[in-house]
């Protein structure tokens, strides 16, 4: 095994530098970079200022060959002082291998245009993150899991259709279009009002008692986590279904009913460690999407500032440092949690041997 995970760790890299190189060359064509977005930024505050004295303003000479969209008008020296600042100055191979040689030790440089390190910035952000996605896993599995087995023992009966008509109705109804559903009816939107509109602690949070804290914090967080796992709770509920129907159905299972085995034991001590490596193949997916990708839209419409929102901000306005730290950052979890569940598979099942595996 330890040979395994030792190839597992140095395939990471190629993994790493590809995803990286992508993206990297993507951002070299697409307009709008970080130099348009001040050059916008500049000709909008000019254009204010050219109305409140009643005439044209501009800065500096104008620049013809100007290589940026929108730069007549505009001091080439003021340009190639931002190519500086964001290392624009130098050529693109350059760049990628400083930048790939500090991500590897952790050092993602300053934001562009939030004037703070963006090692700070993520660490800033992923509290949230980590309160959404932690907690939603958590009951997710927990409720999932139990209620799936139960579907897949009672299969056609009244439970199993009705709990199938919610779950359904849970996949199909987009997360974001349900957290406004619960805001308007419990949130204080036309209804009632039980529950904080936005935010994970109140105002008065540093004052409170440490058990009240704990209320306030999981009082905040009931719609969040109710709209972000409706489709998850679907999605894992009949995916562990339909993996327990195929083991029941199989002969081993006929073999130890026969033999006397109670149900109870029959399905814990024997197909539950089957049935759940489905489960847990698709763990790295789920852990990624829940910390970051999933709870994008969530964060937006409860006002909760967390990594996702950071990145999707961060991309719109062309911060190409916390975009890439990001990346960086998402890649190599997602490539982490892939190997932890390869180790799961063994633990639960030890006669998987990844290293007889061909690659």
């Amino acid at each position: 095994m330890g040979a395994y995970i030792l190839k597992r760790l140095l395939l990471m890299i190629p993994t790493l530098l590809g995803a990286l190189l992508i993206t990297f060359m993507v951002t070299q064509f697409v307009p709008g970079g970080p130099i348009e977005q001040l050059i916008s930024k500049l000709e909008r505050t000019d254009q204010t200022d050219a109305k409140l004295n009643g005439g044209n303003e501009n800065i500096g000479a104008s620049d013809a060959n100007s290589t940026y969209r929108g730069a007549r008008g505009i001091d080439p020296d003021v340009i190639k002082k931002w190519e500086k600042q964001f290392g624009f100055d130098k050529p693109a191979p350059q760049r990628f291998a400083e930048m790939v040689w500090n991500y590897v030790r952790f050092d993602f440089g300053d934001s562009y245009f939030q004037s703070k390190p963006v090692g700070r910035l993520i660490l800033e952000k992923l509290p949230v993150s980590i309160s959404l996605g932690l907690w939603l896993l958590l009951i997710s599995y927990t409720i999932s899991i139990p209620m799936g087995i139960a579907k897949a023992v009672r299969e056609g009966s009244r439970f199993d259709i009705w709990t199938s008509a919610v779950v359904s109705f849970g996949y199909a109804i987009p997360n974001f279009i349900f957290a406004i559903l619960l805001i308007v009816l419990f949130a204080g939107g036309s209804y009632w009002n039980f529950f904080p509109l936005r935010g994970l602690t109140s105002d008065n949070f540093s004052s409170l008692s440490w058990g009240r804290k704990i209320l306030d914090y999981a009082w905040h967080l009931v719609l969040p986590l109710t709209a972000m796992g409706v489709s998850g709770f679907a999605t894992t509920t009949l995916l562990t279904k339909n993996s327990f129907l195929d083991e029941i159905r199989k002969q081993y299972v006929v073999t130890a009913r026969a033999k006397g085995l109670s149900q109870n034991r029959v399905l814990y001590g024997h197909v539950f460690r089957n049935a759940m490596l489905l489960i847990i193949s698709g763990f790295p997916a789920a852990f990624i999407g829940a910390f970051f990708t999933g709870s994008l839209l969530i964060e937006q419409v409860f006002s909760l500032d967390g990594l996702g929102y950071l990145t999707y901000k961060s991309a719109v306005n062309r911060d190409y440092a916390v975009v890439f730290a990001a990346l960086w950052v998402f890649t190599l979890m997602g490539l982490l949690v892939a190997l932890l569940s390869d180790l799961i598979y063994t633990w639960i099942d030890p006669r998987i041997d990844f290293e007889s595996r061909e690659t």
